[in-house]
C-alpha cells in the first residue's frame, strides 16, 4: 500500500443526478475497451446522454448507464468490488467524501454488525435517518470528543445520497471483511489520484517502523493516510496494540479523517487524528511519544519560518527558511519522550546544504542523531534521488555524555533491478543488520562499502557533511583487480562472439515488387492485435496489490528488460485484452493495463528511429508503458520476427510518420509489410532474428567495455590496481 500526505482532492458540488461514471468506468464495466464506449455513442441513439465532465472527458448516470448496458445484453458479471468503487468514484459529494462515509458504515458493520442489519432493513431514507446516532456511539470511544476528532458524525443529509453505496460497501465487507474492504476502495483512489499525493511505499513504511522499534504511544506530524502508523501497529502484538496510542497530525482535514477510520479498521489501539498545520499548529504540544515516524513534505519554503522565530522547539538551532526539513526533525525530538526514537524520511541535500551545518553540528555533539542511512533511488518519490532516513533519540539529561559515533549506511548496492524493482528484503535485512548492533552497543563493525560508525569528531569539520557515501570506504567486491580480470574475460568472449554473429556480405539484388499490406489491415482481418500502452498499474493501491514490472519505451530501445515497477491487484494476461481490436485502432485507454506474452511485437510510437522488439520470456508479463504500441500476431499467420523485421525499415517507417513541432510520432497502423507465405516469412524471420542478436552483443560488449574502463580508473586512482 502507499501512502499519501498533504494533498486532497476537492469534493464537487452534489449534483441531482446521482453517481456518475466516465467511458472509462463504462468500459470496466462491461468488459471491453474504451474505444468500443465511443463507437455505442455514436452508433446508439438511444445511449445514456453526458451529465457532467468536460466536453473531451464527459461523465454519465451510473444508474442510467447500467440499465442501457443490461437492456443492450452488454452489462457483464461486474465483481461486486468494481461496482462499489464506481459509486464511489462518481459519488455527487466527490471520492473523498465517500470513502469517509464508508469508512464510518464499515466500522459500524466491524464493531456492532446486528446494529448495522437492523438499520439496513428499510428504505434508504430510513437508513439515512437512523444512521447518525448509532455512528456517533461508535466514532466517539474510537476517536475521542466530537470537537477535537476529524471524524465527525456525518448528517442525514449528507449520509442520504450515500445510502445505496453503503449498503453495497457492506456487502463487499461481508465479502472480504471490513479492513480489506476499505483497504482496497481507499487504495483505488489513491491509484486514481496518483499526481495528487505523495506516496510512502510498504516496504519503506515497514523499515521505518522497525528501526523505530516497539512502542506504547507513537505520533506520525504529517501522517497522510496512514500507512506508517499502520505499520507501527501491524508490527505489535494483539496484546500489546490493545495498549498501544497512535497520533496523527496531517494539514488536509480529509487525509486525516482517512487515517483515522483506515487505523480504527486495522487495530484495537486508541487513535486519534487532528486536522492542522504541524508547525504551526502542532496539536499534541504536551504529548511525549516512545516513538515519532514521519515523511514530511520535502522543500517547503512557507513553512512558518518568520512566525515561528522564538518557538522552543528549535532546541538545537533555528531552521533557515530553506531548512524546512530540520524543522521536522526539531519538532519529531520535542515530541518524544527521553530515550524515544525519531525516524525521519529526508531529502539528500539535508545531510550536506551549508545552510543547515550548524544544526547538524549541534545534533551530533548533544548524541540526537545516530544514523544516516542513504536508500536506493526508487524507494520513494521522487524516485531519481537516493532518500535518506534519519534515525534519532531524545537524549536523556541525566544520562552519561553523549555517545561518540554515529552510523553511516549506504544501500545504493540495492538499486532497483531490471525486472521486479526494489528488493525491501534485501535492504530491509542489510540496514537492520548494521543497526541493531550499534544501537546495543554504540559502535558497530564497519561493512566496506554499507556501513560505518564514525567518530563525531570526524564529521565536525566546516560543512558537516553527512552524505554516507562520502564516509564510507569502498566494497569489496571480491578484489579490484580479480574484479576487473573477470570483466575482460567476458567482454573478450563476447567480442568473439560479435565476430561469430557479424552478417555475412550482402547479395545484391534489384528490389520486386511484393504486394504489400499495412498493419491496420491486418488488425481488421483478425491477423494481429493492436493495443496501446499507458493503463500500466499505477504505483499505489491496497496492501492486496502485487508488483508488476513495466515495460517503458526507454527499454525498448535500450534494449533492456522492464524497468519499471508499479502495483497491481486486477493486472492480468486474461484480462489485458478485454475487448476485442476489429478497427485497428488501438483503444485509447483500455480498461485493464496490458500484459505482454512471447512472440509479441512492441513498437515506440515517439521521437522517431527505427525500433521494434520481440517478447522473449524473460519480457513476458510486464505491462506496456506509455508510448508504445503491442502487437499480437496470429501465429498461424504471421512469423513474429518476420513482422518486427519489416517494422524496422527506414522507408517504412519515414512514410507511416507524422511530424509536429517538437516531435516524431509513428502512427503504427500505417506500417507496411509484405504479403508473404508463412514458410517464407519464417525464412526472413531467421535472418531478423540473427541480427537482433548481433545487435544484442554489440549493446553487452559496449556495456562491459564500459564498466573494465570505469573499473581501471577507479582501481588506478583509488589504489587497487598496479599502474603495471
Amino acid at each position: 500500500m502507499l501512502d499519501a500526505t498533504h494533498q486532497t482532492t476537492g469534493a464537487r458540488p452534489v449534483q441531482e443526478n446521482g453517481t456518475e461514471v466516465t467511458a472509462a468506468g463504462i468500459a470496466r464495466l462491461a468488459g471491453v475497451g474504451r474505444a468500443a464506449v465511443s463507437n455505442w455513442r455514436r452508433r446508439h441513439a438511444d445511449f445514456p446522454k453526458p451529465v457532467g465532465g468536460t466536453e473531451t472527458s464527459p461523465s454519465f448516470a451510473l444508474a442510467e448507464v447500467e440499465d442501457w448496458l443490461r437492456a443492450q445484453g452488454k452489462l457483464a458479471e461486474v465483481p461486486l468490488r468494481e461496482r462499489v468503487w464506481q459509486q464511489i468514484a462518481g459519488h455527487p459529494q466527490g471520492p473523498v467524501a465517500a470513502l469517509v462515509h464508508v469508512g464510518c458504515a464499515l466500522l459500524l458493520v466491524h464493531d456492532r454488525p446486528t446494529v448495522w442489519l437492523e438499520l439496513s432493513a428499510g428504505s434508504d431514507d430510513r437508513l439515512a435517518e437512523l444512521l447518525p446516532a448509532p455512528l456517533d456511539q461508535v466514532l466517539t470511544p474510537r476517536f475521542g470528543a466530537i470537537r477535537k476528532r476529524a471524524v465527525a458524525t456525518p448528517t442525514a443529509d449528507l449520509l442520504r445520497p450515500s445510502a445505496p453505496l453503503l449498503r453495497a460497501a457492506a456487502d463487499l465487507a461481508a465479502e472480504l471483511g471490513a479492513r480489506k474492504a476499505y483497504e482496497f476502495l481507499l487504495g483505488r483512489h489513491l491509484d486514481a489520484n496518483p499526481r495528487q499525493y505523495t506516496l510512502t511505499p510498504t516496504g519503506l513504511a515497514a523499515l521505518m517502523a522497525d528501526l523505530a522499534g516497539p512502542a506504547t504511544a507513537v505520533l506520525d506530524p504529517a501522517c497522510g493516510t496512514g500507512a506508517l502508523l499502520r505499520e507501527v501497529a501491524a508490527a505489535q502484538s494483539a496484546s500489546a496494540t490493545e495498549d498501544q496510542r497512535l497520533y496523527g497530525q496531517d494539514s488536509a482535514p480529509e487525509l486525516a479523517a482517512l487515517t483515522a477510520l483506515r487505523l480504527a479498521l486495522h487495530t484495537r489501539a486508541t487513535v486519534r487524528t487532528a486536522a492542522a498545520d504541524t508547525l504551526r499548529e502542532d496539536a499534541y504540544g504536551s504529548l511525549r511519544a516512545d516513538a515519532v515516524l514521519c515523511h514530511p513534505p520535502f522543500n517547503e519554503r512557507n513553512w512558518g519560518h518568520d512566525e515561528l522565530a522564538y518557538d522552543p522547539r528549535w532546541e538545537y538551532g533555528f531552521p533557515a527558511r530553506t531548512e524546512s526539513e530540520l524543522a521536522w526533525v526539531q519538532h519529531a525530538l520535542a515530541r518524544l519522550k527521553e530515550g524515544g526514537v525519531a525516524v525521519l524520511l529526508m531529502p539528500p541535500a539535508a545531510a550536506s546544504r551549508r545552510s543547515g551545518r550548524r544544526i547538524r553540528a549541534d545534533l551530533l555533539r548533544r548524541g540526537a542523531l545516530r544514523a544516516v542511512i542513504a536508500l536506493p533511488p526508487g524507494a520513494a518519490p521522487p524516485y531519481n534521488l537516493p532518500l535518506h532516513l534519519w534515525v534519532l533519540r531524545k537524549p536523556v539529561v541525566t544520562a552519561q555524555p553523549a555517545q561518540p559515533e554515529v552510523l553511516l549506511a549506504d544501500t545504493g548496492v540495492f538499486t532497483a533491478d531490471s525486472r521486479g524493482g526494489l528488493d525491501w528484503q534485501a535492504v530491509r535485512t542489510a540496514v537492520l543488520d548494521a543497526w541493531r548492533p550499534f544501537d546495543r552497543a554504540g559502535t558497530a563493525p564497519e561493512q566496506p562499502g554499507l556501513s560505518r560508525s564514525v567518530p563525531v569528531i570526524e564529521l565536525l569539520d566546516d560543512d558537516v557533511d553527512l552524505a554516507p557515501a562520502r564516509h564510507l570506504p569502498p566494497p569489496e567486491a571480491g578484489g579490484g583487480a580479480e574484479q576487473l580480470a573477470s570483466v575482460r574475460e567476458r567482454l573478450g568472449e563476447t567480442l568473439r562472439l560479435t565476430g561469430r554473429l557479424t552478417p555475412p556480405a550482402a547479395d545484391p539484388r534489384r528490389p520486386d515488387r511484393r504486394p504489400l499490406t499495412t498493419i491496420g489491415e491486418l488488425a481488421r482481418g483478425g491477423a494481429l492485435q493492436l493495443r496501446t500502452g499507458g493503463n500500466e498499474p499505477r504505483a499505489g493501491g491496497s496492501g492486496e496489490h502485487t508488483r508488476v514490472p513495466v515495460l517503458t519505451d526507454h527499454d525498448v530501445l535500450a534494449g533492456t528488460a522492464p524497468s519499471g515497477t508499479a502495483f497491481s491487484g486486477t493486472a492480468s494476461s486474461g484480462t489485458a485484452f478485454s475487448g476485442t481490436a476489429t478497427s485497428g485502432t488501438p483503444a485509447e485507454s483500455d480498461a485493464e493495463p496490458v500484459l505482454t506474452e512471447p512472440g509479441d511485437v512492441v513498437v515506440p510510437v515517439l521521437g522517431g528511429g527505427s525500433i521494434a522488439r520481440v517478447v522473449d520470456e524473460a519480457t513476458a508479463g510486464a505491462a506496456l508503458g506509455r508510448n508504445l504500441a503491442l502487437l499480437r500476431p496470429d501465429p498461424a499467420a504471421l512469423d513474429p520476427w518476420f513482422l518486427a523485421g519489416f517494422l524496422r525499415g527506414t522507408a517504412n517507417n519515414r512514410q507511416a510518420s507524422s511530424y509536429a513541432s517538437t516531435a516524431t510520432r509513428l502512427d503504427v497502423r500505417r506500417l507496411q509489410l509484405p504479403r508473404l507465405p508463412l514458410e517464407q516469412q519464417r525464412a526472413y524471420g531467421e535472418r531478423f532474428r540473427a541480427l537482433a542478436e548481433f545487435e544484442e552483443a554489440l549493446r553487452l560488449a559496449g556495456r562491459l567495455g564500459e564498466q573494465l574502463v570505469r573499473g581501471m580508473y577507479d582501481g588506478l586512482t583509488d589504489g587497487t590496481v598496479e599502474p603495471g
